[in-house]
């Protein structure tokens, strides 16, 4: 019967070889795993109506996506780039690193909802950050558009996550009291949050300085790249010296 309960766990693994909708797979997952526990159908829909009511907060993330949806199809991206192109100073770099000082500012106050990838990162902040090195240096490959996108991800999540140690009330710090209190060290929420500021002060420093070499990169590689071939590099039939008369 033990061994029975397991079954879910096929069904998931099979589901998602075959490629089958997720949300069904989970479903009929569950259902099975909760038949060969030997509960009823009133009482797998209870446990089903419980998990939704325990985790409801996880899904509010989705809530935001159709109004995403809607402001990109309304130009949103657009609008983003074409305000980044007219601040002739705007690079890469410097957009991210002033997005890091934002998200990590933000989130020392508890303020961690204001960012995230799908809210900010997708619809606003790889676009300004691709924009600006566009409007340098032109049309990007794909190779360096992808990484830009990486840089902007990457922000979001370093913002925040040593942003929020700083916070008492944050789920983080109630984290790694538990586990200190567990391995017989014993602070208290605010001692936590006092040494985390240096943590977030050296973090941001060294990002700081990864986006400058980001925007020393990009020029470099974007600038060979951009710059038209001399005639005599081209293989040209120009009519420059050493070109025959007509």
């Amino acid at each position: 019967m033990h061994l029975l309960t397991l079954i879910g766990v096929l069904i998931v693994i099979i589901g998602f070889a075959l490629r089958v909708n997720a949300l069904l797979v989970v479903t009929v997952a569950g259902i099975a795993t909760g038949f060969a526990g030997g509960l009823n159908v009133i009482a797998i829909i209870s446990e089903f109506g419980r998990a939704f009511t325990e985790n409801r907060y996880m899904g509010l993330v989705w809530l935001t996506l159709p109004v995403i949806g809607l402001l990109e199809r309304g130009g949103l991206k657009e609008r983003a780039q074409e305000l980044v192109a007219r601040v002739r100073s705007a690079t890469t770099g410097r957009i991210l690193l002033l997005y890091l000082a934002i998200r990590q500012l933000t989130a020392t106050i508890g303020l961690s909802a204001l960012g995230g990838q799908a809210q900010m990162v997708r619809p606003l902040i790889a676009p300004m950050a691709e924009a600006a090195s566009e409007a340098r240096f032109g049309e990007l490959p794909d190779q360096t558009r992808f990484s830009i996108r990486a840089h902007a991800a990457a922000v979001d999540n370093i913002g925040v996550f040593f942003g929020e140690d700083i916070f008492l009330a944050m789920g983080s710090v109630l984290l790694i009291k538990g586990v200190l209190d567990e391995n017989g060290i014993h602070l208290t929420p605010l001692h936590i949050a006092l040494w985390a500021i240096p943590t977030a002060i050296s973090v941001f420093i060294i990002h700081a300085v990864r986006l400058m070499l980001l925007d020393r990169r990009l020029r470099r590689e974007l600038k060979v790249a951009s710059t038209p071939p001399l005639p005599h590099e081209s293989g040209g039939e120009g009519k420059g010296e050493g070109a025959p008369k007509e």
